[in-house]
């Protein structure tokens, strides 16, 4: 996330009510995520095991919770919660804007659109051309639709990041500034729910089509032409490449790639990154000949241990 201008570090620090290492007027750009961090931006981080991470990024300023030696060329916001502040810095620029219509004067609607009963579009939501949005569907603040996109009943395109911060009175919950973006071409399925990113994108390519009933999780990036069926869920983080199929109930776990042209069969487990041109099978996750010659050899074992009698 971009913010509408450049901050001074002093700025920032003056905010949060906390200590900095660098210059005063060192130039704070926006704030993001680890893995869509650039120069300029502000990324948070409250472990240990990750400070070293954090500091060699493409960030140029860390909020941190101890004071460490700094990077050059960078600075430190020195804090003792950097999720809380973190929070903080998205409620003040970027905060939650309450809707009293249901379609929102400052959406963008291109010619040939179809917007039909009790559809909700928030505010500053931009839709293309001859795109048809059915009845129930509810498009959050800040989504970007493209042209001849069909989304079904029920579906929401926006909601929050599933993204928390165990505490001992609970959990405290990651705020989320970050878009929905639907390329052209796109369908999606009834009861579909996509999150948007934490500070980035969560974006659909174009061509791509979405059964009913799939989840997509916060920044994840799906891309041109795939085919995802029903129930399929994936986590926050998660790139798909182009033409990549996957079918029924299939879960996918966050931070893993799929490569172009990949086929993941029905029930499948994804817990790691899958090579493209493949099909794959089973739980965990595995190339779909193996997984077919494993089970082969499993309902074997009932007559190999008669012979052994």
């Amino acid at each position: 996330m971009k913010f509408p201008k450049v901050h001074s570090l002093q700025d920032i620090a003056n905010l949060l009510q906390c200590e900095f290492v660098g210059d005063a007027s060192f130039p704070v750009y926006g704030m993001n995520e680890i893995h869509v961090v650039e120069s300029g931006d502000i990324v948070f981080v409250d472990h240990p095991k990750y400070y070293d991470k954090a500091l060699n990024s493409a960030a140029t300023i860390v909020l941190i919770n101890k004071e460490v030696d700094c990077p050059e060329g960078k600075a430190l916001l020195i804090s003792d919660d950097p999720f809380r502040d973190f929070n903080l810095l998205t409620g003040h620029f970027k905060p939650f804007t309450q809707a009293n219509v249901t379609i929102s004067s400052s959406a963008k609607i291109g010619e040939g659109t179809i917007i039909q009963p009790n559809a909700f579009i928030g505010n500053n939501v931009v839709i293309g051309e001859n795109c048809l949005i059915h009845a129930n569907v509810s498009i959050y603040d800040h989504t970007i639709i493209g042209n001849n996109v069909i989304i079904h009943s029920g579906t929401v395109l926006g909601a929050d990041a599933f993204y928390y911060k165990k505490r001992p009175e609970g959990y405290d919950q990651l705020l989320s500034s970050g878009r929905v973006v639907i390329k052209d071409n796109v369908g999606i399925g009834a009861l579909c729910t996509i999150d948007k990113g934490v500070t980035g994108d969560t974006t659909i390519g174009e061509g791509t089509k979405i059964d009913n009933q799939v989840h997509v999780g916060h920044d994840t990036v799906i891309g041109k032409k795939c085919l995802i069926a029903s129930q399929t869920g994936i986590a926050g983080c998660v790139i798909i490449e182009d033409e990549v199929t996957i079918w029924g109930q299939v879960g996918i776990t966050s931070g893993i790639k799929i490569g172009s042209k990949a086929i993941v069969l029905a029930q499948a487990g994804v817990t790691k990154s899958l090579s493209g041109d493949k099909v794959y099978n089973g739980n965990p996750i595995q190339e779909s000949r193996a997984f077919l010659k494993q089970s082969a050899n499993i309902k074997k074992i009932p007559e190999i241990l008669n012979k052994l009698k």
